[in-house]
């Protein structure tokens, strides 16, 4: 009798072990409720502000792309006309188009020089802040962030007016110091001398993005490091390329976007300056382009066409650069 209640014990126990160990607390419940709720929780912060930039970037691109489907001109918009679908045509005609091509390629080679220039610029003298005593530092950062704050369009004509063949001061100081060729010289005529004026206004406000940024990375350093580097007898550039831009790779990832971004599509500077474009059309750029085609010739969806491969380009460059970055180890 005993020996039997003693062999029914374990089974007894084995079977009901399952039960107790399936079955769930209701504190793990009630936890993994909390945790499924806290992983929306950021979402519903950020739902306001998600809203306002769908509205104000995702149905704009729509209209862009649905346009550039479409047979879209003034007689459409006036509606004389009815509005047609018309499929890729209009990217058929602007592939094309030898004009396009050649305007795509100033665009990148202008746009890579803008943001290598604007690069240098702003790194010199973010680390020229850090050598250089308070007044001084103060007057370079206001005089940065003035040429920061000018409007576009403003900095342009001021930057017209310095380089004005009749009564532009630069052309009186390069001839005063002996240059006799800058005599009434023009420099937005050429071709090449009207973009090194651009590249000159372009850089003048936008390095004061890049130096404020790179400055306030450089400052969260560690003195210890850069002194120990100092001490081993290393110059200012391998202090540079050797300490510095390695811990500040994530900032100089933000800065040159950012720049690709701007710079890709510049506009205001190149419309004023050249006025409109240069003599011929020199001096064209894919968005002044885009806006001779879209509102100069009416041809609304040959514009949109322009506008969704210049988004197209924009975001394979991103994505490509962020791609290299994380394959290298980088965090972001």
């Amino acid at each position: 009798m005993s020996g039997r209640g003693v062999a029914k014990a374990p089974a007894g126990a084995a079977a009901a072990a399952p039960a107790v160990t399936e079955r769930p607390e209701r504190g793990d419940g009630r936890r993994s409720g909390a945790a499924r709720r806290g992983r929306w929780t950021p979402w519903l912060y950020l739902a306001p502000a998600l809203l306002v930039l769908g509205g104000l970037l995702l149905y704009p691109i729509y209209q862009l792309v649905l346009i550039s489907f479409l047979k879209y001109t003034q007689a459409q918009v006036s509606g004389g006309e009815p509005t047609t679908f018309e499929g890729l045509a209009n990217y058929t005609r602007l592939f094309g188009d030898e004009q396009f091509w050649e305007v795509l390629t100033t665009t990148v080679v202008f746009a890579a020089v803008c943001v290598v220039a604007t690069l240098a610029v702003g790194c010199a003298l973010a680390v020229l802040l850090t050598r250089i005593r308070a007044l001084p530092r103060l007057a370079l950062m206001l005089a940065a962030l003035g040429a920061w704050a000018t409007p576009a369009i403003t900095g342009s004509t001021v930057w017209v007016f310095l380089f004005d063949p009749d009564y532009g001061p630069v052309n009186r100081v390069l001839v005063w110091f002996g240059l006799g060729g800058f005599q009434d010289y023009s420099w937005t005529y050429g071709r090449y001398s009207a973009f090194a004026l651009v590249l000159f206004e372009v850089v003048w406000c936008s390095f004061p993005f890049v130096m404020v940024t790179v400055y306030a990375g450089i400052k969260a350093i560690p003195q210890e490091v850069l002194e120990a580097a100092s001490l081993d007898g290393a110059s200012q550039w391998r202090i540079w390329r050797a300490v510095m831009a390695p811990m500040l790779r994530p900032i100089l990832v933000v800065v040159t976007i950012q720049s690709i971004i701007w710079d890709f599509k510049v506009f205001t500077q190149i419309y004023v300056m050249t006025d409109g474009g240069g003599v011929a059309g020199q001096n064209l750029v894919l968005n002044v382009y885009a806006y001779q085609k879209a509102f100069a010739s009416s041809q609304y969806s040959l514009g949109s066409a322009i506008g969704v491969v210049m988004l197209l380009i924009l975001l394979v460059v991103t994505l490509v650069y962020l791609r290299l970055l994380r394959r290298r180890g980088e965090e972001l």
